[in-house]
């Protein structure tokens, strides 16, 4: 025991205390790795300054266990435990990286493509939605005062009131509102005889619910652009999908950018149809201004083609709305579930009332009298554009004389022709001007034998011709279609050509009275004649036989001997000089 209590106090001197039990050290703890250590002599204790107790061994605590590890491998077994390496580790936690990473990425971006076609639908209906701007520029529900400051041009339930209302409104009204289905529309008159407006009132009586309206353009580009106003479609080009590796529509040409917005107006249309039971109303306004080129042609056939699907299935009904004849030849082709509105100028009767009502509703002034206005209708007809021009002028008759002076101007400025002294560089431009004239004259004539040209209840009636029979008397097939682009002359839906208005038939009346016409036409077809047949006219000239020059023509036979001749000389004509040029002559000798 005095062995033991010696270890114990230099164990104490040497550590300062002894560890208590869960301090997590052992008594030799302490120790570096290479420490000398003094062995302590168990019989001479050492001397120590301090008072510290005496533990038995019993008391001493117990070392800590020592933390279970892996299995030990037993002695004489080849087993060795499963461990991962820090390689195989980190190729796993790369690959659960990636996967991750590639899985938000999807989810987000298929998610943003779900919202985006829905947004996008979302939108086409919005655009069909009470209100249009269509109606905003035409100011038609904020045209609460007319230019002399009364307020009568709106009624009472924001809808304008007409100083002159047509017949065909209503059934534009109707067709409009969605009541008659089942077929698209093609209106075709003259330049301002009131196709537009009725449109935009229809439009106005519904708020512009379930209906589009947009401008034609030339250029498909501008059609496609116009298109997408009116459908608010952006043809995605504000999808952000590339940000999610998500590749959108390939960039293509205009038509097939149409037919993708087609597409998605096909689905709006096939929800209202079961949701309300009324078709959409696409209006297309200026049909004419297409080219009639290729791409102009296959734009008409591609609106065409939904147009007839369209009605088939009561979805939506479009209306065509064009001045020129050359749309309806295109569209008759194939068309099925067409329906013809010619819009024609006003009868006498209406013409009158319309006139005698402006004056008196909207001017505040006497209606003039029936003589003044029989004057006014004999000078520019039943024309709703220049009637409503007339109307709003103080002086109705000198306006009526600029109008009719307007009309002859522009006539002789696109189709006067220049007589016997023209160039032949101009030729081209003189054929088609000299076409022009030509049919305007055979249209007067035809009139002067027409038993009356002017009826008390329908008003004027103007001189036409069938179609063919046009292309006939100007000997040119080709150059009609450009006369009812100018608004010169123009075609029904008959096919019935005639001047274009009242006052431009009037114009054909003045220059084909004028003194000298007929001589001065029949002198510049002559001139186009002559300039045409020079250009196919070769001429083959022998300045040998010039100033008495002769050809002598030696002729033999098979042995060398001569067998006879000729003399190819110019014989002058009688009357002419010896020295004049005239046909050739053979002599034989």
């Amino acid at each position: 025991m005095s062995h033991l209590r010696s270890f114990n106090t230099a164990l104490r001197t040497y550590h300062g205390r002894i560890p208590g039990p869960g301090t997590g050290r052992t008594p030799f703890s302490n120790l570096r790795p290479g420490h000398p250590t003094t062995p302590l002599s168990p019989l001479t204790p050492k001397r120590t300054n301090y008072n510290i107790p005496i533990v038995p061994a019993d008391a001493l605590p117990n070392p800590p266990d020592e933390p279970e590890g892996p299995p030990k491998k037993k002695p004489g077994s080849d087993e060795e435990p499963f461990r991962i390496g820090p390689t195989a580790f980190k190729m796993f936690e790369a690959a659960l990286t990636t996967f991750a990473s590639v899985g938000i990425l999807g989810a987000v971006g298929y998610g943003y493509t779900v919202y985006y076609k829905r947004m996008v639908l979302s939108k086409i209906e919005h655009a069909f939605e009470p209100g249009d701007p269509v109606l905003d520029l035409a100011a038609v529900a904020k045209q609460q005062s007319t230019p002399t400051g009364d307020k009568e041009l709106v009624d009472d339930e924001g809808h304008r009131q007409h100083w002159v209302l047509r017949e065909e409104q209503g059934v534009i009204d109707n067709i409009v509102s969605g009541k008659l289905k089942g077929q698209y529309y093609l209106l075709v008159g003259e330049k301002g005889t009131g196709k537009s407006s009725m449109l935009i009132d229809a439009m106005a009586k519904i708020d512009g619910e379930g209906c589009a309206m947009l401008e034609a353009h030339a250029d498909p580009e501008i059609f496609r652009i116009r298109l997408g106003k009116a459908l608010d479609f952006e043809f995605h080009e504000d999808n952000i999908g590339s940000l999610f590796s998500i590749r959108g529509p390939r960039d293509a040409s205009a038509l097939l950018d149409i037919e993708r917005s087609f597409n998605k107006l096909e689905k709006v249309a096939l929800k209202r149809r079961d949701k309300v039971g009324r078709p959409l109303i696409l209006i297309i306004n200026s049909t004419h201004l297409l080219r009639d080129d290729v791409p102009g042609r296959d734009l008409l056939e591609l609106l065409q083609q939904r147009a007839e699907a369209w009605a088939a299935g009561n979805l939506m009904t479009v209306i065509f709305n064009s001045d020129d004849y050359w749309v309806y030849e295109r569209l008759k082709q194939y068309a099925t579930r067409m329906n013809i509105m010619p819009i024609l100028d006003l009868s006498k009767p209406r013409a009158l009332e319309a006139l005698k009502n402006y004056r008196s509703k909207y001017k505040g002034e006497i209606p003039p009298t029936q003589p003044i206005l029989e004057q006014v209708y004999d000078m520019v007809g039943g024309r709703l554009s220049f009637l409503a021009r007339v109307a709003k002028s103080p002086d109705m008759l000198k306006t009526c004389e600029e109008i009719c002076r307007m009309e002859k101007t522009w006539f002789l400025n696109k189709c006067w022709i220049l007589g016997e002294e023209m160039d032949d560089d101009v030729m081209d431009q003189q054929k088609y001007a000299s076409a022009a004239m030509v049919l305007a004259k055979a249209l007067v004539e035809r009139e002067k034998a027409m038993e009356r040209c002017y009826d008390p209840v329908k008003g004027h009636i103007l001189p036409q011709m069938p179609l063919h029979e046009a292309r006939q008397v100007m000997t040119r097939a080709d150059f009609i279609q450009d006369y009812d682009s100018i608004n010169v002359f123009t075609i029904d839906s008959s096919a019935m050509v005639r001047a274009d208005s009242v006052p431009m038939m009037n114009a054909f009346r003045e220059i084909c009275a004028q003194e000298g016409f007929d001589e001065h036409l029949e002198a510049t077809l002559e001139r186009i004649s002559a300039i045409e047949s020079l250009g196919r006219t070769r001429e083959l000239t022998i300045k040998d036989l010039w100033h008495k020059g002769q050809y002598r023509v030696k002729m033999e036979d098979a042995k060398g001997r001569s067998s006879g001749g000729l003399v190819f000389e110019v014989v002058p004509k009688e009357g002419e000089g010896e020295d004049g040029d005239g046909d050739g002559d053979k002599k034989g000798e």
